[in-house]
């Protein structure tokens, strides 16, 4: 349960309610634990024991303070594992569908971010907008330009978060002012990453924006960089919307489906994570499961932009790893208690239930599981990284109603998940310091 506390630096403990994971609740029984009244001990940024209060307070050092959240919730950070941050001055922008709303919107925003200032200001709104919701990792995606990388990298630093960016790559079908060149983004990248992956709690993913704005030239480059650097992220698009997808058989002809083209070039892979996954097949999610590459659901963007309903039911009978997304901009809220209640109707929709304590490990565990960082941030485990949120169920008169009267675990967290938003969460912690408190 716990690990000796050590006198070199003071523990932490904070005493709430604690939820956090240990399995899928879809595939396994007792894949979660529930301390109604428990007890968090931090030390030095790690988690040093968790349990029930009753139990563990005999083990602190004497005079330690205990910080009291009895009435809320704590758990792990919310994992968010696709979102552009470019893109948040344009979240909710109207537009008929994908591909209309990347070029009025999407690609003129993107050409601010040569500039580092720019980068730098929207940069540190982003971030501050996650913490403000809960979410303490994300998988981002900058611009073409390295300055947006920098700008990113250099305000999560800062705030000493476990974070996942890289530079985006396209040289075709996009405006002059976006496009890179294979060798270029190549060579931008691998500079990117010898500078940042692993430095500190910061990773890079190498980043081809999807098929269609990558020439075979580049395709080729990102999976040299991918095989050379085999411990880095991989994040693309594929499959979102069905007018995307006819645009990349018209360019790839001979492919048997847009998930072939990346699996040709050898992007399928551990750490590579594809947004959206909506017009896959069978064989498609077979790919994934076998190469261990991971699904990023994206349900407000979905139906904001009319792209599509995620097939739940297939992609569990194929055991692919599965996480949940905001993709801010076409994401219509960065709070993942809102995309767990869109992700809920997207399931519905489609034939599916999906319970509340499923939502909830898709958004913290599975998360991590989908990035390979199990053992790292994710849940409760001695040694993970000290990420937690607050979560306060009485945040709101109509959510504290509602769960003044719920019955069981998994009411009280369905009604989070339904109700809930930016103001549920009290407070958000990173490496064990607070880096969010509600005002």
């Amino acid at each position: 349960m716990a690990n000796a506390i050590s006198n070199d630096t003071c523990p932490q403990a904070y005493r709430a309610s604690l939820l956090h994971f240990r399995n899928d609740p879809a595939f396994h029984p007792n894949a979660y634990a529930w301390h109604e009244d428990g007890l968090l001990i931090i030390q030095d940024g790690k988690v040093l024991a968790v349990g029930d209060y009753a139990q563990l307070k005999n083990s602190l050092p004497e005079g330690t303070v205990v910080q009291d959240f009895r009435g809320k919730i704590i758990l792990p950070g919310f994992i968010d594992t696709h979102v552009h941050y470019p893109q948040t001055d344009i979240i909710a922008s109207p537009a008929a569908g994908l591909l209309p709303w990347l070029e009025t919107y999407t690609f003129p925003t993107e050409r601010q971010f040569s500039d580092t200032c720019h980068a730098s200001e929207v940069a540190d709104f982003f971030l501050d907008e996650l913490l403000r919701c809960g979410t303490t990792t994300a998988m981002v995606y900058c611009t073409v330009h390295p300055e947006s990388v920098e700008a990113f990298f250099n305000a999560s630093e800062a705030r000493n978060l476990r974070m996942v960016a890289g530079k985006v790559l396209m040289d075709r079908n996009c405006p002059e002012f976006l496009r890179d060149t294979a060798e270029g983004g190549a060579r931008d990248s691998e500079t990117l990453i010898k500078k940042w992956h692993k430095r500190g709690r910061q990773l890079y993913a190498i980043t081809p924006r999807f098929a269609p704005t990558s020439s075979d030239a580049q395709m080729q480059l990102t999976s040299e960089l991918a095989r050379a650097y085999p411990d880095t992220y991989l994040q693309t698009h594929v499959a979102e919307n069905t007018d995307e997808v006819a645009w990349v058989k018209s360019l790839y002809p001979k492919a048997r489906s847009y998930l072939d083209i990346y699996d040709h070039y050898g992007m399928l892979r551990p750490r590579a994570m594809f947004g959206h996954c909506i017009w896959l097949d069978d064989v498609d999610r077979n790919r994934m499961a076998e190469t261990q590459s991971a699904v990023a659901i994206c349900p407000t963007s979905n139906l904001f932009l009319g792209s599509g309903l995620f097939n739940f039911e297939r992609a569990d009978a194929q055991q692919v790893a599965l996480s949940l997304a905001s993709d801010v901009g076409g994401g219509t809220s960065f709070s993942m208690l809102q995309t767990m209640n869109e992700a809920y109707k997207v399931a519905r929709l489609g034939g599916t239930f999906l319970p509340a304590l499923r939502m909830f490990y898709l958004a913290t565990l599975g998360g991590a599981r989908s990035m390979q960082l199990e053992g790292t941030i994710g849940n409760f485990v001695v040694g993970t990284e000290a990420d937690f949120i607050v979560l306060d169920p009485q945040a709101t008169p109509l959510l504290a109603r509602r769960t003044e009267r719920t019955d069981s675990l998994e009411e009280l967290l369905f009604a989070l998940a339904l109700l809930g938003d930016d103001r549920t969460v009290a407070a958000t912690y990173a490496a064990g310091q607070q880096v969010h408190l509600r005002k």
